[in-house]
């Protein structure tokens, strides 16, 4: 196979392509091809830090996992970071280059960035067997196919076969199939090599009847059908339109809260299990760090937005945030500003990652987020913060409570640290602690030495279990996506499909594209 490549579209957002993406790629790297995966625009407040300090989707990087390489910014040039309902930070092969409003982005912005796009998804063609490209959203979004470059634009200009995943789990795919193709102009059709059906519960054979008919009406294949399956998801890419209450263990289509809340029978190696609330601010961003708490055989994470949510927590963790000052109003409107003063005064533990780190803090100059000037913060750790224009990116690697610790950072603002115990690039005060690095938790020495200490202090008989590796078990995760793909899909027409190309001949459906 040379220079073989896809791209996985989907029906709908959500509707399964970064999962299937990452279960295609880690499929392929077992069968020997050198594999990399590709997204020319990803919009999303999960972000991860390459080695070189290039800021990309998180889901990028587990991809780049599951093909056990390293992740580059090449394999997602473009990243949007919202920072509001009108307006995102633009990230340009890994780097901020401003903010833009929806409007001035898809207004000739966007279609500008088409040749950098497809420049990465050259090098990397040229560099790997295969790419795996993920769309965004849906192909058949009429109203913004004149500047797309991540879906139907970037696989009309660089000649690669779309695959359509659909969400049977949701109701409607046949619709959804045959309404995505329709909604395509003659050209892009063309590329349509057919579907693949994702959360199927049930007996597949009651479902060949449809797939008959939608070959019959699409003249397309339909190139397996993947079970339900919970737990399979990998690094969500946002969690901003995601309720609160629907934020928790047992809820969501990625990370590996998912994993927990099957394994919810085993019982913890202490005494006590221990209860993590994880404060639900607007704009939350690297949400994931608490994946690795959740991994533990005995905690029990959940999402809250209400403070005698907090009454019984264990730890409180007031994760990053890409609108720091906003999460800090929230927090007062909710009530949940009070309550974290009172857990921080009664030595109760609390964490605040990144921007959770900013607010726990006496005050934070921002005239770069949010313009707002100085703002106090909460009082419970001595630090002082002023926004920087330039974006710190990084991959640290320090000590922690003896443990060796590696993090990333991706951050503004700009910490003074005036007292209390060192902690990472933060402090701690009490049992209070903050700091800027994300992922800090995913070192599983330290994450047990952690845990031990907010033990303790919470009064609970909770033993870490001496073998978690949150490395292993996402290793594992990947593997069961692999699975799925060698023993649900057609993995010869799957294979023929990426080094070949779409089928030759395939029928136009009406009534196409606008015009």
């Amino acid at each position: 196979m040379n220079n073989g490549g896809l791209l996985v579209a989907g029906t709908t957002s959500d509707a399964g392509k970064s999962v299937v993406t990452a279960g295609i790629c880690r499929w392929l790297v077992r069968q020997g091809v050198k594999v990399a995966p590709f997204k020319a625009q990803n919009m999303s407040l999960n972000s991860f830090v390459t080695r070189d300090g290039a800021e990309i989707g998180r889901a990028q990087a587990m991809q780049a996992q599951a093909c056990r390489v390293e992740p580059t910014a090449l394999m997602n040039p473009v990243l949007l970071k919202p920072g509001g309902e009108r307006s995102s930070q633009v990230v340009l092969l890994g780097k901020p280059v401003g903010e833009l409003s929806a409007r001035g982005y898809h207004g000739g912005r966007q279609q500008k960035l088409l040749g950098t796009v497809l420049d990465c998804l050259a090098e990397l063609r040229g560099t790997y067997d295969a790419v795996i490209c993920e769309g965004a959203g849906s192909p058949a979004e009429i109203n913004l196919r004149r500047t797309d470059i991540v879906n139907m634009g970037i696989a009309r200009n660089a000649g690669l076969p779309v695959l359509v995943v659909g969400d049977i789990d949701r109701g409607g795919v046949f619709a959804s199939f045959f309404g995505t193709v329709a909604l395509l102009s003659p050209e892009d059709q063309e590329l349509v090599a057919g579907f693949l059906v994702n959360k199927f519960r049930g007996d597949v054979s009651l479902l060949e009847p449809g797939l008959g008919m939608l070959h019959g009406l699409t003249g397309r294949h339909t190139y397996g059908v993947l079970p339900f399956r919970h737990g399979l998801g990998i690094d969500e890419e946002d969690g901003m339109g995601v309720p609160p209450r629907e934020r928790s263990r047992a809820g969501g289509s990625g990370s590996l809260r998912e994993t927990v809340a099957e394994s919810d029978a085993a019982p913890p190696v202490g005494e006590d299990v221990l209860r993590v609330a994880v404060c639900a601010i607007p704009l939350m961003s690297n949400f994931t760090d608490v994946d690795a708490l959740a991994a533990e055989p005995g905690v029990v994470v959940r999402f809250v937005d209400r403070p005698e949510e907090l009454a019984d927590a264990d730890l409180v963790v007031v994760p990053g945030t890409r609108g720091t000052v906003r999460a800090l109003e929230w927090l007062h409107e909710r009530g949940l500003a009070g309550a974290l003063r009172r857990r921080a005064a009664e030595q109760r533990p609390v964490l605040g990652v990144c921007g959770g780190f900013q607010i726990l803090g006496e005050h934070i100059e921002d005239d770069v987020e949010s313009r707002r000037g100085r703002v106090d913060g909460l009082g419970v750790l001595p630090v002082r913060v002023r926004f920087a224009r330039e974006k710190t990116l990084a991959r640290p690697v320090g000590e922690a409570l003896g443990e060796r610790v590696e993090g990333y950072e991706i951050h503004h603002g700009v910490a003074e640290v005036t007292g209390g115990e060192a902690f990472l690039d933060g402090c701690r005060a009490g049992q209070t602690w903050g700091t800027h690095w994300h992922g800090s938790l995913e070192s599983d020495g330290f994450r047990r030495a952690f845990l031990r200490e907010v033990a303790a202090a919470a009064g609970r008989r909770f033993v870490p279990a001496p073998d978690t590796s949150f490395a292993a078990l996402r290793e594992e995760r990947l593997d069961r996506l692999g699975d799925l793909i060698e023993q649900h899909a057609d993995t010869d027409a799957l294979w023929r499909l990426i080094e070949s190309g779409a089928p030759q001949g395939l029928p136009f459906i009406p009534p196409g594209a606008p015009a």
